[in-house]
């Protein structure tokens, strides 16, 4: 179905009708909130105006009544196409270039240091901080995605700027997303997705980096699943009024995380994106989350994520205290438990906006003085606040964020312990929806877990991030 400016489209149904002068049925039309674009269908994001009639100054003559043809039928005097017309003209046929749409970002960075001992500073959310770094490309990523058919819609996003694990060379290409979501019925309310796709657990990790306000996730949601996604099949439900909420929250720039459901549940391999599993034993999760509007039009989100499952873990050589050893693992057939729960809340920058997660459970980490991985607590979250201001230099948002974790790192080698503690301000500027420039200040405490003896590292870093969104 072609899609025409608003008020193009109103005038071009006018100019015709006056030209014509003959009656004609009526049309229903819906307008989506975020394009302002017409539509003769419904869909996400879409809200009906109701039923519109060419007319024009001078009556039609009351006998006019066109002749029917093979591509119409006459009905009380008014000219309605026929089934066989209608089937053309439905978006069953559209060309495969019409159906389906490409779009991107890509996020280039550079970090200084400012003081203690940042050069030594580790972080799993950014690996173009520490030693020997400039330039760097965090993020190139492309999406294809849409409609297929009716009941049908198709997602693929890779990232063209990651690193394989032990490689001294970036920017190789890596399956981020792969996955169909199946709609169940005409509403598009429930759907399941199957594929590889984000783990609905913890707000700001189905937040996308295009969308996030600071430059890195909090590490005490972010590594609860590796790379924020995995291969598995879900079940969402959102009702339509809320599926409208989600979409315009992301649309008018307040920072929405998108549609993941107001309910979603499924399972899924646990093990992280792009890896097998490896213990014939699914991981399961469920999701809730729900997005208020009060009536001054200010939008409040709250929710609750748990998911549970066995990961294994992989081990190596660690040289600690003056010894080298390789630890066992408490379970090593089955895989170590790993279940946590977490709650989030989201009071959207009107201009004024707050966002809080904290998540606690159990999964596996290294005890050093038994030389053995076994089951341990986690807990840890953040706290973020931000204003929006608008205006005809774009849009400007300073923000603040404090976060902490103590847990351990289970997609490191061994699992070691992390504690974390770090402070970040900044701002961020969209000069226009193409172009987005960020500075942020963070003050680091965290552990170096990518080798023994895992030592706390203390610094403070400038940071500078241009994303391109295309």
């Amino acid at each position: 179905m072609k899609k025409f400016p608003l008020a193009a489209a109103f005038w071009t149904m006018c100019g015709t009708a006056a030209a014509e002068g003959a009656p004609q049925e009526a049309i229903e039309l819906y307008v989506d909130s975020a394009t302002r674009q017409l539509f003769a269908e419904p869909g996400p994001g879409r809200q009906r105006l109701g039923k519109f009639a060419q007319v024009t100054d001078t009556p039609p003559p009351a006998t006019a009544v066109a002749p029917a043809t093979a591509a119409s039928t006459v009905v009380a005097g008014a000219v309605t196409p026929s089934a066989a017309a209608v089937k053309s003209a439905s978006p069953a046929g559209k060309a495969w270039y019409d159906k389906i749409g490409i779009r991107g970002y890509v996020q280039m960075r550079y970090n200084q240091e400012a003081g203690g001992d940042a050069k030594d500073l580790k972080s799993p959310g950014d690996r173009y901080i520490g030693r020997e770094q400039g330039f760097g490309i965090r993020r190139a990523r492309v999406v294809i995605s849409g409609d297929v058919t009716d009941k049908m819609s198709i997602y693929i996003q890779p990232d063209f700027a990651s690193t394989p694990t032990g490689s001294s060379t970036g920017n190789f290409a890596q399956l981020r997303d792969a996955y169909a979501d199946l709609w169940l019925d005409k509403d598009k309310t429930f759907r399941i997705r199957a594929g590889q796709s984000k783990i609905p657990y913890g707000w700001e990790d189905l937040q996308s980096s295009q969308n996030r306000l600071a430059l890195d996730r909090a590490d005490a949601l972010n590594s609860a699943v590796r790379d924020e996604r995995d291969l598995g099949v879900f079940l969402y439900w959102t009702p339509k009024e809320i599926k409208e909420r989600y979409a315009y929250l992301v649309k008018s720039g307040l920072k929405g995380s998108g549609d993941y459901g107001v309910f979603g549940v499924g399972v899924y391999n646990g093990q992280g994106a792009n890896r097998p599993d490896r213990n014939d034993q699914l991981h399961s999760v469920i999701h809730f989350s729900y997005p208020f509007k009060f009536a001054n039009g200010q939008y409040l989100e709250v929710g609750a994520d748990a998911y549970s499952g066995r990961y294994k873990v992989a081990t190596g050589s660690a040289a600690i205290g003056g010894a080298t050893f390789t630890p066992t693992v408490d379970a090593p057939v089955a895989g170590s438990t790993d279940r946590r729960v977490a709650a989030h809340v989201v009071y959207y920058p009107q201009p004024f906006g707050f966002q809080a997660e904290w998540t606690v459970g159990q999964g596996p980490g290294l005890d050093v003085a038994r030389r053995i991985i076994r089951t341990q607590s986690v807990r840890g979250g953040y706290a973020q606040v931000m204003y929006k201001f608008d205006g005809d230099f774009g849009s400007l948002m300073p923000y603040a964020k404090w976060q902490t974790y103590r847990g351990a790192s289970k997609f490191d080698t061994n699992a070691p312990k992390m504690q974390v503690y770090e402070l970040e301000a900044g701002v961020e500027w969209q000069p226009s929806s193409a172009v987005e420039l960020a500075v942020a200040w963070a003050n680091m405490r965290r552990t170096d877990v990518s080798a023994a003896p895992y030592r706390r590292i203390d610094g403070q870093l400038l940071r500078a991030q241009l994303q391109v969104n295309y």
